[in-house]
């Protein structure tokens, strides 16, 4: 049987007339927010504030009101912040937004906090994460390259604490990979690692091997042979035909040009990492092209960010991204429940579809149906 599919178009995209006749039902439906509104964070809270404003005037529903509290990224404040809605009669809150802040949140068991965290491990039951976690990125490459008949993907984690997600992801998406390998993100250490993976030293004796045969040889054309074989850096074959990178930024740039000097370039096998977000200056990496990755979908993120760049005159970013859908979400669900605040709503499995994608609630985790993109010629191109 097909799930049901239901479309929350901010939001929904067809609900937003419906939304305001709602008008007639009495009370309020109050949702708390807590994210960083002071401290080192404080500009990311401005931001997935002002999403969510965005989200209420598309809404448009009398009904809807927000309640922004302070969690100064810490999680004792972002208890003490969680107690005062409690005190105001809210029991559903959005946020927090960090991993750290959510460990005290267990102590308040009647209300439902729905954080913009990406990570899954550890999290308080009465906690659903809203992030774009490891698992819905690694689902996405199963089917990235089930559909590229790649059959010899290696996987290659950093050790960082999102280690653990990632080994999580990997056993939960049942994706086939030849093995799972974990790097240290210093420079050298990396590179000596890299090496071993592709049996670099190996491949680079053959070469010199091969050389020294020729020219120990009688042959009439190794002269030719011996210059072709120059303009190689290894010789023989390497055991897997992709590589997925858990990495971002500088640190993922670095991986790549460690295989890049083990002579495994991107023309020779696939080079597949997580969600970059668009990163543009993977556009100006072009000896990383072609590589793919698992992302939301690209057109609404670009008319969500017309949007919110049109109402404050400023970009959003990824999290305020994620925020306007779940607010979105929590109306819609309070809504289909004739207005009635009841934690159950978050349990019910259903499919919905918002401007980030397809998604849907599993137990206490959001989990989002990707597209997936390739980095080519400068340009991104949508896969699927």
């Amino acid at each position: 049987m097909k799930k049901k599919l239901i479309k929350l178009t901010v939001i929904f995209f067809i609900f937003i007339g419906s939304f305001s006749n709602a008008s007639s039902v009495e009370g309020k439906i109050k949702i708390g927010m807590l994210v960083p509104m002071t401290g080192e964070n404080k500009e990311i809270g401005d931001l997935i504030i002002k999403s969510a404003r965005l989200a209420v005037l598309d809404i448009n529903s009398d009904k809807l009101e927000i309640y922004p509290k302070d969690t100064r990224s810490n999680p004792d404040k972002a208890l003490e912040s969680a107690k005062e809605f409690r005190d105001m009669g809210i029991n559903i809150v959005i946020g927090p937004v960090f991993y750290k802040s959510l460990i005290y949140l267990d102590e308040i068991v009647d209300m439902t906090f729905i954080s913009l965290t990406n990570k899954t491990i550890d999290i308080p039951s009465n906690v659903i994460t809203g992030g774009v976690n490891a698992s819905s990125q690694v689902i996405a490459i199963k089917k990235f390259i089930e559909e590229n008949e790649i059959k010899k993907a290696i996987f290659l984690t950093p050790k960082i604490d999102y280690e653990q997600e990632i080994k999580k992801a990997i056993k939960k998406s049942k994706i086939k990979i030849s093995k799972h390998y974990i790097y240290d993100t210093e420079p050298t250490k990396l590179t000596a690692q890299i090496e071993k993976i592709t049996n670099y030293k190996i491949r680079k004796q053959n070469l010199l091997d091969e050389i020294k045969r020729l020219e120990n040889s009688n042959l009439i054309n190794k002269e030719k042979k011996i210059e072709n074989l120059n303009k190689r850096d290894t010789l023989g074959g390497i055991n897997f035909d992709s590589v997925i990178i858990a990495d971002f930024d500088e640190s993922l740039k670095s991986v790549a040009t460690s295989l890049l000097y083990t002579d495994v370039s991107s023309k020779r096998v696939s080079y597949i990492t997580l969600n970059q977000w668009f990163d543009n200056s993977l556009l100006k990496e072009t000896s990383l092209h072609p590589i793919y990755f698992p992302s939301i979908n690209k057109e609404n993120y670009k008319s969500f960010e017309e949007e919110y760049s049109k109402a404050y005159g400023t970009k959003p970013n990824q999290l305020s991204f994620l925020s306007y859908d779940i607010l979105g979400l929590v109306y819609f669900l309070v809504y289909s429940n004739d207005f009635i605040l009841d934690k159950k709503i978050f349990y019910k499995k259903n499919k919905f579809k918002g401007k980030i994608g397809i998604f849907e609630i599993d137990k206490n985790v959001i989990t989002h149906q990707l597209n997936f993109y390739g980095v080519n010629d400068q340009n991104f191109t949508k896969i699927f």
